[in-house]
């Protein structure tokens, strides 16, 4: 049987390391010996003795969050051994590794595994307050290990090193050292008054030293009202 289908660079990718790797540009492997973090859903194959479990709460601290932020999307542990393939809407996936006293904020919408070494916690974006219906919680983690995330096209790497600003369903993730908050982006006068609008009422803004991912697309604005409308991207992430 002959197909350009079967050629190298669509075969399967072998390593004798366990562990994150690349498979293609939209598709991470995670070659496991033990246990692994995962978006739900996000399994497309596996080969191996391999284990999926949706998570609980994760403690009373974890609960109370979630019944703040909202409903999201919830994460399942891997456990076993064998491969296991994730892939999310043919989104482009990236790796990242972190090191002992690195931090990383990411929007929960942009997480698809990471190692259960790393820790995380919730987040409200500070200066938030209720100027948006954007997600205004996000998740930082911590630790060592390495944490895959996705983006909607090839994204571009910002320095901060002057003030910052981002439309916030563009924010892949940033430098949890940063200092955010929201900024009005879109002046208030006769045309807003009129139903007018420039479509970008409100940014993130970044100051400090760090940097900002941002994607060439925008994640639709979180349906629903009040709590569930200002965290149901970073939810699930709470479980």
């Amino acid at each position: 049987m002959r197909s350009a289908l079967f050629s190298a660079e669509n075969l399967e990718k072998e390593s004798q390391q366990p562990g994150m790797r690349l498979q293609n540009s939209k598709m991470l492997k995670i070659e496991l010996n033990g246990e692994a973090m995962a978006r739900v859903g996000s399994m497309v194959a596996y080969q191996g003795q391999v284990q999926f479990q949706a998570l609980g709460s994760g403690g009373i601290g974890k609960f109370i969050k979630q019944r703040l932020t909202g409903e999201g999307v919830p994460l399942m542990k891997l456990s076993g051994q064998g491969d296991v393939f994730l892939a999310e809407l043919a989104k482009d996936v990236h790796i990242i590794d972190l090191e002992p006293g690195d931090a990383l904020s990411i929007n929960g919408s942009s997480v698809l595994a990471f190692d259960a070494t790393l820790q995380y916690d919730i987040k409200m974006v500070g200066g938030a307050g209720m100027a948006s219906s954007s997600g205004l919680f996000n998740c930082v983690f911590t630790g060592h290990g390495r944490i895959a995330i996705t983006t909607k096209g090839t994204p571009v790497v910002l320095n901060v090193d002057q003030p910052t600003y981002v439309d916030p369903q563009a924010t892949v993730c940033w430098s949890a050292s940063l200092q955010t908050g929201y900024h009005r982006a879109e002046q208030l006068g006769l045309g807003t008054l009129l139903g007018r609008s420039t479509g970008e009422a409100f940014t993130m803004s970044f100051a400090g030293q760090g940097f900002v991912v941002v994607q060439p697309s925008e994640e639709p604005p979180v349906q629903g009202s009040g709590a569930q409308q200002q965290g149901g991207l970073l939810g699930g992430l709470l479980q």
